[in-house]
């Protein structure tokens, strides 16, 4: 039993760490009643039926439960349409697609919060040779780094206001980088900024681990376009595959015909038999992302009383994905935490981490990721480059029970140094 193995005084420590994060629990609780009302008022107003989960194959036209299942993602996102489909495999695909069918050659892409995550340095152009990369392409890419955990408002707006912008890119979350996720309000901020200087320019946000965390979507702040993984917050732990991207119409209409073809559009697209497991994913989304994030409030008050550095955020602070860090400080201490995980994992817990190469990253890593579908991080998963300082990057937790024992007893190996 896993229980037996933690030691007993994180045992106490997780007791007493109860009754002093019950406020915070209560706030992520009473955010999750906010969104699973606009979900389920989502449900019932698009009138989704048991025929919508049938199973459409071939070129799938007639799917009148991917119209329903898209119309819900664009009423939740807070946008005007939404392509939801099992072909987008990823996070970083559902990216690459967005930019490749609102990109041509000249056009020019700005980053608004610096350096890209290492899985999109290859797509830019900024690191690898590919072929396909947006640069190799034409396309011509700036960025401007925040200063600190805040736009750089000022000098975003004198560049916007040249007009010869096509598109800037917001990254919600922190990705591999010491800066904090950017909430919601400070997103909006920039937003208004940008648009009090220029109209035009098209304003994406990458929301990957930011659905749900807070009581409104980067649509409802402005955003015309926004991405991300259903094997992150929106699959709720059920969706196997998929990915999305939502916003305005005219602009989700050319994403759609670089997806399937001009003229096809959201017209086609088999379903794979996944209507069933997105519509459920979505309903069940936001209990899986209030369990997520008292995952990770509970890890932070652990991480903290232990001593452990640069714990971000830390368990009191406001929070706008899921993702959790901790600085822990030696090489044995990364493996031996990421080791805890994977060993208290539902799947594959016999197999032992250690570092190694990882394609798109230019660093060995750490990866302890058990979980019923690869890849899925709403589930319980920790991985981290083996450099110093040796910064962890935790997320998700279908459960709190489920998150707690892996976490105690990743924290049991440290102390006991096996």
């Amino acid at each position: 039993m896993i229980y037996e193995q933690i030691d007993k005084d994180l045992l106490d420590l997780a007791e007493e760490s109860e009754k002093v994060l019950k406020e915070v629990y209560d706030k992520i609780d009473r955010v999750c009643m906010k969104n699973s009302d606009r979900i389920l008022s989502a449900f019932i107003e698009n009138k989704v039926s048991y025929t919508d989960f049938a199973d459409i194959n071939g070129y799938g036209n007639y799917d009148p439960g991917r119209d329903k299942l898209e119309k819900i993602f664009a009423t939740v996102l807070g946008t005007e349409d939404a392509l939801v489909r099992a072909q987008i495999m990823s996070g970083t695909n559902a990216l690459y697609l967005a930019f490749s069918a609102l990109l041509k050659h000249g056009d020019t892409l700005i980053s608004l919060t610096g350096t890209p995550y290492d899985s999109l340095q290859e797509m830019i152009g900024l690191s690898g040779d590919s072929s396909q990369s947006l640069k190799k392409s034409g396309v011509l890419y700036e960025q401007i780094d925040l200063i600190g955990d805040e736009f750089d408002t000022e000098k975003v707006t004198e560049r916007l206001k040249k007009g010869d912008v096509r598109l800037v890119e917001i990254q919600r979350s922190r990705g591999y980088s010491a800066r904090k996720s950017l909430s919601l309000r400070k997103i909006e901020e920039v937003i208004k900024a940008i648009r009090k200087v220029n109209k035009d320019v098209i304003i994406m946000v990458d929301n990957c681990y930011g659905e749900l965390v807070e009581e409104t979507e980067a649509g409802h702040a402005g955003a015309d376009i926004v991405v991300g993984s259903l094997m992150k917050n929106l699959g709720g732990g059920i969706a196997s595959t998929g990915g999305y991207i939502a916003g305005r119409s005219d602009l989700v209409a050319m994403v759609a015909d670089r997806l399937t073809a001009p003229g096809l559009g959201k017209e086609q697209g088999a379903n794979f038999n996944q209507n069933i497991a997105f519509f459920k994913g979505l309903f069940m989304a936001p209990g899986a992302v209030r369990n997520a994030l008292k995952t990770a409030v509970f890890s932070a008050y652990m991480l903290e009383k232990l001593g452990f550095k640069n714990v971000s955020p830390k368990w009191n602070e406001e929070r706008t994905d899921i993702i959790q860090t901790v600085e822990l400080e030696t090489k044995e201490n990364l493996v031996r935490f990421t080791q805890g995980i994977q060993e208290s994992s539902p799947i594959d817990s016999y197999v032992r981490v250690l570092p190694a190469p990882m394609p798109g990253y230019p660093f060995d890593e750490v990866m302890a990721a058990g979980c019923f579908t690869q890849g899925s991080t709403i589930e319980l998963s920790a991985d981290a480059p083996v450099i110093p300082p040796y910064t962890l990057f935790m997320q998700g937790g279908l459960t709190p029970e489920y998150g707690k024992l892996s976490v105690l007893l990743a924290l049991t190996k440290i102390r006991k140094g096996s």
